[in-house]
């Protein structure tokens, strides 16, 4: 698998083994970091980042090999690695700088060193996913019926991906993660949502990763012989209504679960 995604794009199939090196870096410093943020060591963020954005990057590669082949396919490809390469690493460079100082990196405005970082973050996602949003434009216009179910995932999955993204405007807005509380209060093990009050990470999450499960639900049904493209589009309406509710909820200071 790993030397197919090189195949597939090598720049963001080497970019995502670096953020996997990274990973397994900064879980060794965890170890022996007594410090804490918000109340949980302060390497757990960069952690959660960084198998998220290579799990991201890893699946952006795999699916490049659908692009349109009806204009030139190796410019606006190019563009969409390397742009979601850099932005990407912008922003891990950003929250391990943070982690290792010892404070917060997003809604840290404390200092004008804070202030840009935060600031640069927020360019940087904004950036990527207009990369995204270039890559659902090249990609195929055909849909072979016979692989109906993974195509149509990949494109409800990128829709669904940047409702998603564009929430994290809201986040910001916020100026927090928690509805009804500050920051830092008890949360769920690992990933730190709130138990006691509402989190907007949790929608965001759900919303993200549609990415990788719509696709690959489609992928099991074409190889199935199933009717792919319709169970595609519900899964997805029904995806992008729990996720809707789960905002909903978090909105009105709720968490996912209370504890």
């Amino acid at each position: 698998m790993l030397n197919e995604l090189r195949h597939r794009d090598a720049v963001l199939f080497w970019t995502g083994l670096a953020m996997m090196i990274a990973l397994i870096v900064v879980s060794l410093l965890s170890i022996g970091d007594t410090r804490t943020v918000l109340g949980i060591n302060p390497w757990i963020k960069p952690m959660k980042f960084l198998g998220s954005v290579t799990i991201f990057m890893w699946t952006i590669a795999w699916f490049m090999p659908e692009v349109a082949s009806g204009f030139s396919r190796i410019a606006p490809k190019r563009l969409v690695s390397w742009t979601i390469a850099v932005m990407m690493t912008g922003e891990i460079i950003a929250i391990v700088t943070q982690a290792a100082r010892g404070t917060t990196s997003h809604f840290n405005i404390q200092s004008a060193f804070d202030a840009a970082i935060f600031n640069a973050m927020g360019v940087m996602i904004a950036l990527n996913t207009v990369a995204t949003t270039v890559f659902l434009w090249i990609l195929r216009r055909d849909t072979p019926e016979r692989r109906a179910g993974y195509i149509w995932g990949i494109r409800l999955g990128l829709v669904i991906f940047l409702l998603a993204s564009a929430q994290g405007g809201l986040i910001v807005g916020n100026n927090a993660h928690t509805v009804g509380a500050p920051d830092g209060g008890a949360g769920l093990p690992f990933v730190n949502w709130s138990t006691i009050h509402g989190d907007l990470r949790v929608a965001h999450f759900a919303g993200l990763h549609a990415l990788q499960a719509l696709p690959l639900l489609g992928f099991f049904l074409d190889r199935a012989r199933a009717p792919a493209r319709n169970v595609v589009f519900a899964v997805g309406v029904l995806w992008l209504a729990v996720t809707g509710g789960l905002l909903v909820l978090a909105l009105q200071g709720r968490p996912l679960v209370a504890l």
